[in-house]
Formats: structure tokens, C-alpha cells, sequence
């Protein structure tokens, strides 16, 4: 049988198959020990520097082991790279044959339950957004996947998706009567059956949500979950674990509540204006917290006047919603469904507007014509260390830059991991003679809409003057 070396070798598979592929020490002796740490359904954390060929060092373990894996990444485009780029060529060169899946998202999937009730429905909206949702009703009757990336021909960010995909919200799980031509649910069935499901981080931690959503898990039937870009688990885990509301929520709950109001009880008067008197409220609390901007803590604002009487008329607005949807819900699932979201959005208000403990903080983040407002957990290490012992298995976080003085045990105790073993392999890279670092000065955030532009500015004078080296 192949061994991790034999496959990393300069005159290996790997090298024979993939242009360019350099045998590396390094890359060598992480795979050794992701195999060992697979093996002992262990705990490992480990850096590699930047050229090390981190991502064919965890593949390469993860397809010789023959255990079902999880891979998780940062964003989508890595996502989208590793499945569709480097698994195949490791899977091609080292000859194994593995079923691999990508899953995504909800929002990423084409949702006919959504397209379907805002045909019959379909209110007043610009005419680039109608164009748009035509394009897309075309294409929902000859999709197999539902995976929005199939329609280049809509922008990603177009207003129409909004009308085309779920949230956790307003996803009607297993009442939804197309629950067995669900894209999502097919997703997550073919991820079931793969051998390497390849996911993104975000994905990873709303796993813990999913039997809530009526979807079951996906995590408990892998033997391991490999962490890429682990560097951005503190900060992702901060949020997941703590609780969040934005305006939009609350502008879509009342839209979908006109909806289904019209759908399955329009016989019953008095209702459309509570909807219309929620999206007011809601225009108040964000005018009266506009000059707050861009972020804010509760606790300094929530005895101001105009504050704290916006945020008491939103939840009494909230509550008389939630309060005219009881007697409706058996109407229909749409009914059924925005009364659930009412009182789990009443709650989540509740929870945001009260004090700050000593385990938790809370802000908002004010802008122009939008909210959104948070808590977030002070420390989340017993909360993450809990979570993956309870999935149990083997767990690999990896990246470029986790530590800090050639340490990684502030990070691993940050999450909990105190006891994992750490590993650091050095850049094979020699930066001194090898790279400039330029620091632009100036660059607005990057949050800010002008940041892409600023940097491509900052970036393209030094990509001639160094021609692209």
C-alpha cells in the first residue's frame, strides 16, 4: 500500500501526475502527522508556511485513511477550488477511487417553495429585479442542482435571489410541500453518501443548527473534520455562539406574513396593517440610531429617550404580529411558519435589548437604512471544546499564520484546545531575499464599498513596475 511519503515523494505519484509538484519536507512531515492524528481520532493544530503545500499534505492524509472526512475552508472560492481543482488531481494521482461532495449553504441553492409562492405573489418590484427572477424561473425548470452558481447570467448580489432562496427563517422544512424536490436537502443527501465533503466555515458551524431546521446533521456520520484557514475560527465561533438580528429579517417577516396572509387568510380584516406598522417601527428604531454609526455598545445608548422608545414601539409591533398570527397558524403552512418566526424573532429582540451580563456583550451596527444588532460570548473556549468532543473523531486546524511567537498554544486555548498537539512548520520560502512587503497607506476599511478599488489601485503600479515577480 501506498505510504504519505511515497505519495509526497519528488518522484511520486503526486509529482508525476501535477505540473509543477516539488517534493517538500515540510509538506512531508504534516501529512505524517495529520495520518497519525487520523489514526488516533486526535486533536491536532499546526501551521504551515506559506509554500509548504498544506492542502495536498491534509488531502493526500485524508484520502490514503479511508475515513469519511470533512473538509472545511474559509470562503467559497476556496471551497469551489478544492473540490473542483486540487481532490481531483489528488484523487486521479494517487489512483483511490473516493466519492467527494460540495455542499453549500442554503442561500446558495435555488429554493422552489420561494420562486413559486412570489410567482403567485408578486408585489411591485423594480423591472431589473422582475428580469431577473424570469431568468431564474427559467432556469428552476431544468436545474438539477439548484446551485445559483449554474446562473452566471444573475448577479450574485441581485435583489431577485432574495425571492428564490431561504434563510433558516423562512425555510418551512419538512412542511414544505416541495420538501422531496428540495436542492438543499439533495445537497446534504449526497453529502451523507461522500467519502470527502468539502464545506466552508460558516457551513461548519451552522451544523449545529440543522436538526433544529428539520434537516437533520451532517456531521456526526464523519470519522474527521480537517480546518483550513483556521485562523478565523475565534472570531467565527464569537459570532455563531452568540445571537444576532438584522433589519432585513424583520422587513422579509413582514413582507412573508402579507404573503401568506393573502395566500391562506385573506377573509380575516385588520391584519395587513399590523405588518405595515412593524416596517415603521422598524424605519424609527433605525432613523433614531442612524448617527451611531457605524458601531455602537447597547449598553451606552439604551437609556436614551428616542432609543429606548424605538426599540420598546419594535417590540410592541413585533408582539402584536406574533399575537394576531396564533389564531392563524393552523390557516397553513406559510401562516404556520412566519407565526414560528414572529415569536422566535420577539424572543431574539428580547434577548438583545436586556442588560449585559459579565459572559456577554452587546452592540449594534447602524447604518444609513439597515441594523443589525448582536450578542456575542466573551469567551467561547469551553463552548467550541465542548462542541468537538461531541462529534467526536479526529479534528485538524490548520493555516499560514496561527502562531504567535512561534507559539500556537494562545490560539489552541482560545478555542479550548489546550491539550491538542501543535505543530509549526517553517516557510520553505526565503523572504528575505525573496519578497518586498508593500504597505499602502490610506486604504479605507474593508467593509468599506471602495476598498476593492482602493487596493486593485494600490496593487497594479508595483504588479508593472515588478513585472508580476
Amino acid at each position: 500500500m501506498l505510504t504519505i511519503t511515497q505519495a509526497l515523494a519528488a518522484e511520486g505519484p503526486l509529482a508525476r501526475c501535477v505540473q509543477g509538484f516539488h517534493g517538500r519536507p515540510q509538506q512531508q512531515a504534516m501529512a505524517v502527522a495529520i495520518e497519525r492524528t487520523l489514526d488516533e481520532n486526535g486533536v491536532l493544530i499546526c501551521e504551515a508556511g506559506t509554500g509548504t503545500g498544506k492542502t495536498f499534505a491534509y488531502l493526500v492524509a485524508a484520502v490514503l485513511s479511508g475515513k469519511r472526512v470533512i473538509v472545511s475552508t474559509g470562503t467559497k472560492n476556496l471551497q469551489e477550488q478544492l473540490f473542483h481543482r486540487d481532490l481531483p488531481m489528488v484523487r486521479d494521482a494517487l489512483a483511490v477511487p473516493l466519492v467527494g461532495a460540495l455542499l453549500k449553504g442554503r442561500a446558495n441553492y435555488l429554493c422552489l417553495q420561494r420562486l413559486n409562492a412570489h410567482t403567485a405573489a408578486p408585489g411591485q418590484l423594480m423591472p431589473e429585479v422582475n428580469a431577473d427572477l424570469a431568468l431564474i424561473k427559467a432556469w428552476a425548470g431544468h436545474t438539477v442542482d439548484g446551485d445559483r452558481a449554474e446562473l452566471a447570467e444573475v448577479p450574485e448580489g441581485s435583489a431577485a435571489w432574495r425571492f428564490a432562496t431561504s434563510t433558516a427563517d423562512n425555510c418551512l422544512g419538512s412542511d414544505c410541500p416541495h420538501y422531496g424536490d428540495c436542492h438543499v436537502l439533495k445537497a446534504r443527501r449526497a453529502a451523507q453518501a461522500a467519502d470527502i465533503v468539502v464545506v466552508n466555515h460558516h457551513l461548519l458551524f451552522a451544523d449545529l443548527a440543522l436538526r433544529q431546521e428539520g434537516f437533520g446533521e451532517l456531521l456526526p456520520g464523519a470519522d474527521a473534520v480537517i480546518v483550513d484557514e483556521a485562523h478565523q475560527l475565534p472570531e467565527l465561533a464569537t459570532r455563531f455562539f452568540g445571537i444576532s438580528l438584522g433589519s432585513g429579517q424583520i422587513t422579509e417577516l413582514a413582507r412573508d406574513a402579507r404573503a401568506a396572509y393573502e395566500q391562506e387568510a385573506g377573509d380575516v380584516p385588520g391584519f395587513p396593517p399590523l405588518t405595515r406598522e412593524l416596517e415603521s417601527s422598524l424605519r424609527a428604531l433605525v432613523e433614531a440610531l442612524a448617527a451611531y454609526a457605524p458601531r455602537i455598545a447597547w449598553d451606552a445608548i439604551r437609556d436614551q429617550a428616542p432609543v429606548a422608545a424605538a426599540v420598546d414601539e419594535l417590540r410592541g409591533a413585533l408582539a402584536a404580529l406574533a399575537e394576531a398570527l396564533d389564531p392563524l397558524a393552523e390557516r397553513g403552512r406559510a401562516l404556520g411558519a412566519v407565526q414560528r418566526r414572529a415569536g422566535e424573532l420577539s424572543d431574539k429582540l428580547a434577548h438583545l435589548s436586556a442588560d449585559s451580563s459579565e459572559e456577554s456583550v452587546r452592540w449594534l451596527e447602524p447604518g444609513a437604512h439597515s441594523l443589525r444588532w448582536h450578542a456575542s460570548p466573551l469567551e467561547v473556549a469551553d463552548l467550541f471544546s465542548q462542541w468537538t468532543a461531541e462529534q467526536g473523531g479526529a479534528w485538524i486546524l490548520t493555516s499560514a499564520t496561527l502562531a504567535v511567537g512561534g507559539q500556537i498554544e494562545p490560539f489552541a486555548e482560545r478555542l479550548g484546545l489546550g491539550d491538542a498537539r501543535m505543530r509549526v512548520w517553517e516557510s520553505p520560502f526565503d523572504f528575505a531575499h525573496q519578497t518586498i512587503c508593500y504597505l499602502p497607506q490610506g486604504l479605507p476599511e474593508p467593509r468599506d464599498r471602495a476598498y476593492v478599488s482602493a487596493v486593485v489601485d494600490a496593487i497594479v503600479p508595483v504588479l508593472r513596475a515588478s513585472e508580476g515577480r
